[in-house]
């Protein structure tokens, strides 16, 4: 076979000879190195789709696992969640409960410490909660993973925050019982003052010491005299009081009447008992305004001046007995 090669009008053609093995063997090499590269290119893309395959099967795998893990985190997210709404809602009682707690601590301040008020200020004044009030802040995306760590960490918060108001719920009734019982102590120990002032008081109410007539003129003194009626010596265990028949007589301190009766010599007379063994005696009253039992205090009115019994006019029998013995008056009433 002649190969006539044919170029630029002024170049001269050119001319080839191929035997005929030539001619054969050239194509059939051509297309034999055609078909190793075909194959091996088949075979390089079998390899490379197996291999893409098993990336692609492992990658499915690791994607499977993924969710799976995802949706267990999702479902232990959400029975956290539940768990956590359950204590919210319980937490939300307790916390109602402490702050009846706290205003009754407070009222309890209040009421017996009324100078312990203070004013509200924005250091302690209570925080409130309004969730359709103003928002802002940066946004920070939180992963999955996150979600579930941040779960567990509010789980944790939840507890540490249930211990506090467990301590709080026994703590706080401990310190009102402490605050009452320090009240009743405070309250039992005024009460035990007042009732040992009201004691000195009364016991100095009923020392016998107010002037029993509105008449000060003494006819007689307390001790040895000559007798009004005979003219002997006798023995005065009180002091006579000038007055007027009807004029008032008064109990010279508080006490009880022990005796209100009339007798030949006394006449008409009241004896009242008062405190440390003392009695006054009031004689030839005229008339008696109280019984025997009654309860009377300095000054009260218990009869009227009078002429009665063995005496030689209007007066009164002032007389003061301390532990059964006559004493002189004038050493206790002015």
């Amino acid at each position: 076979m002649t190969l006539l090669l044919l170029r630029d009008a002024q170049r001269p053609a050119r001319q080839f000879q191929l035997s005929r093995p030539v001619i054969i063997w050239v194509p059939a090499l051509a297309i034999l190195s055609i078909s190793t590269l075909v194959v091996s290119l088949q075979v390089r893309s079998a390899h490379v789709i197996s291999k893409l395959e098993t990336n692609l099967a492992a990658q499915s795998l690791q994607l499977e696992i993924t969710v799976s893990d995802k949706e267990k985190a999702i479902a232990l997210l959400e029975n956290e969640v539940m768990k956590l709404s359950d204590q919210a809602v319980d937490m939300k009682e307790r916390i109602q409960r402490m702050s009846e707690l706290e205003h009754q601590l407070e009222e309890f301040i209040r009421k017996y410490d009324p100078d312990s008020s203070t004013r509200e200020t924005g250091k302690n004044k209570p925080i409130s909660w309004d969730g359709s009030g103003s928002k802002g802040g940066q946004w920070i995306a939180v992963h999955d993973q996150q979600k579930l760590t941040l779960g567990r960490e509010l789980k944790d918060d939840f507890e540490e925050i249930q211990e506090m108001l467990n301590a709080m719920e026994k703590s706080v009734p401990r310190t009102l019982k402490r605050a009452e019982d320090a009240r009743q102590n405070r309250e039992q120990q005024r009460q035990a003052r007042l009732l040992q002032a009201r004691k000195l008081e009364l016991s100095r109410e009923g020392r016998p010491s107010f002037w029993p007539t509105a008449e000060r003129r003494l006819t007689s003194s307390f001790g040895y005299r000559r007798d009004p009626l005979n003219g002997s010596s006798a023995y005065h265990a009180g002091i006579d009081i000038a007055g007027r028949i009807g004029d008032p007589v008064y109990a010279a301190g508080a006490g009880t009447v022990k005796t209100a009766d009339q007798m030949s010599e006394r006449g008409k007379y009241i004896i009242i008992e008062h405190q440390n063994g003392l009695q006054t005696w009031y004689m030839h009253l005229n008339g008696m305004n109280v019984s025997p039992g009654d309860q009377v205090d300095k000054g009260d009115l218990i009869g009227q001046l009078g002429n009665t019994g063995r005496s030689t006019g209007p007066h009164l029998h002032f007389q003061v007995v301390k532990q059964n013995i006559p004493v002189d008056p004038l050493l206790y009433v002015q």
